[in-house]
């Protein structure tokens, strides 16, 4: 899992937006990953008998470079397992309009026989009936929710239903500066578990000159400081798992946004925001410059800092709670689906359940992604690395958004809330209460 999510702050809702989208590849232009690869003119789902019985299984995917390369080599294993079933790869580019595009295909009664899809997209496309129930057949071939983590099965299915199949995941920590912290007297071995020892190091982290920020400790929505990752650091819940009504507004969600508010007040948001929207990316990305000292990020940093910065002294540990305990996170990651429609789905099924295994699993997280199974993550020797292990040790304790029609409205509401909040229009609880609200009404149309 490759990616950048990276929040500046004025313009909140529109990366925050755009970040969910693009959730898998770090790059939009095709590149020639092999004999199976193909591009969007010929995007159509396939029957066509090869020479002597084969059939060929048609996937829509939008992965380039380094991670198409290992898709084939992933197809190419399988094949060989399975030599009258052929895979060929289209691609397609990994936004809305590829989205657009296969719900298209979908309605017009010709899609791919395989999709790669975004698991955070399932119950909205579930909801509108446009993906193919998989519960029968994965159960059939002993696939169930004891194979994964508890999140990525979750995220996987609607009402009770599995509609796809995991692929990769991902994992949020806190990341900090070791040399910063032994520069102002903090315990680079200790880092901080409650948020009372966040905000008292984030203090003696902190340089200012003016409202210049020389250098800043901490900013809770900076990179991957979305409500999602304090709300369940405090405890609070976003949806009701007994009514599946959103719960937005929960007592520990808007302690959450209220601790984040109250923050933004201390350093001055609009100081705050001048920084954030001069930082930049890659190799100038604030932490990996020394600009912040800590910041909330993903395991695919890892792989950035390799890259840009190997000889940066730096940790990871859970991010902090109120109460330096029960200690959470939250993933995403990719899937495998079967688009209502498809007219393979038996051959199609027997790709999904290949890379619903182990074996799969190993290939296909191959290159620095994080499985959803537990022992292919102990296979990868992830158990054993200083920093990779504390991402795959929380794994059983992750979170998956809210699997509803209406997950990307509750994203931008969130979104669209905290902003808000943290400039001073209208309280915590005022603004969670309208997410509430709204995200509630626009689902009683799925419940007629």
């Amino acid at each position: 899992m490759r990616k950048s999510k990276k929040l500046v702050f004025p313009t909140l809702v529109s990366v925050l937006t755009i970040s969910v989208l693009a959730t898998a590849c770090s790059s939009t232009t095709p590149t020639t990953g092999g004999s199976n690869s193909t591009t969007p003119s010929t995007a159509a789902a396939s029957n066509d008998k090869g020479g002597q019985g084969n059939v060929t299984v048609t996937m829509w995917h939008g992965l380039t470079s380094i991670d198409l390369d290992n898709m084939n080599k992933v197809v190419k294993a399988f094949e060989e397992k399975n030599p009258t079933i052929k895979i060929k790869l289209v691609y397609t580019e990994s936004n809305e309009g590829a989205d657009q595009k296969l719900l298209t295909a979908v309605a017009g009664g010709n899609p791919p026989d395989i999709a790669y899809f975004d698991r955070f997209k399932v119950g909205s496309w579930a909801a509108q009936g446009s993906l193919t129930d998989l519960s029968t057949m994965a159960a059939g071939a002993g696939i169930k929710k004891d194979s994964y983590y508890p999140f990525a099965w979750d995220e996987s299915s609607y009402k009770g239903k599995l509609y796809a199949i995991p692929l990769g995941t991902d994992s949020r920590l806190l990341f900090y500066n070791k040399d910063h912290f032994k520069e102002v007297g903090l315990d680079p071995n200790n880092p901080p578990k409650t948020l009372a020892e966040l905000e008292a190091a984030s203090e003696k982290l902190t340089i200012k000159d003016g409202k210049r920020f020389k250098r800043i400790g901490f900013i809770p929505w900076y990179s991957q400081g979305w409500l999602y990752s304090w709300g369940w650091s405090f405890g609070g819940d976003f949806q009701d798992k007994s009514t599946g009504k959103i719960t937005a507004n929960d007592p520990k969600v808007v302690d959450a946004l209220q601790w984040m508010t109250d923050f933004g007040k201390k350093y001055n948001v609009e100081d705050i925001a001048g920084f954030t929207s001069a930082a930049g990316t890659d190799e100038m990305d604030p932490f990996i410059s020394g600009q912040i000292s800590m910041k909330i990020s993903g395991n695919w940093t890892v792989a950035g800092i390799k890259k840009f910065k190997p000889n940066l002294n730096y940790g990871v540990t859970p991010i902090p709670t109120p109460t330096g305990s029960n200690f959470s996170t939250w993933s995403g990651g990719m899937s495998l689906i079967i688009p209502k429609g498809s007219k393979n789905i038996e051959p199609a099924w027997k790709f999904l359940e290949f890379l619903g295994k182990e074996e799969g699993q190993y290939l296909v997280n191959a290159q620095s992604g994080m499985s959803v199974i537990d022992s292919v993550n102990a296979k990868f020797g992830y158990k054993d690395d200083p920093i990779m292990k504390e991402f795959v040790n929380i794994l059983p304790k992750s979170h998956n958004r809210p699997v509803i029609p209406e997950g990307q409205l509750l994203w931008n509401e969130l979104a669209s809330a905290t902003e808000k909040a943290t400039r001073g229009n209208g309280s915590p609880k005022e603004n969670l209460d309208k997410v509430t609200e709204t995200v509630n009404k626009a689902l009683e149309k799925y419940n007629k």
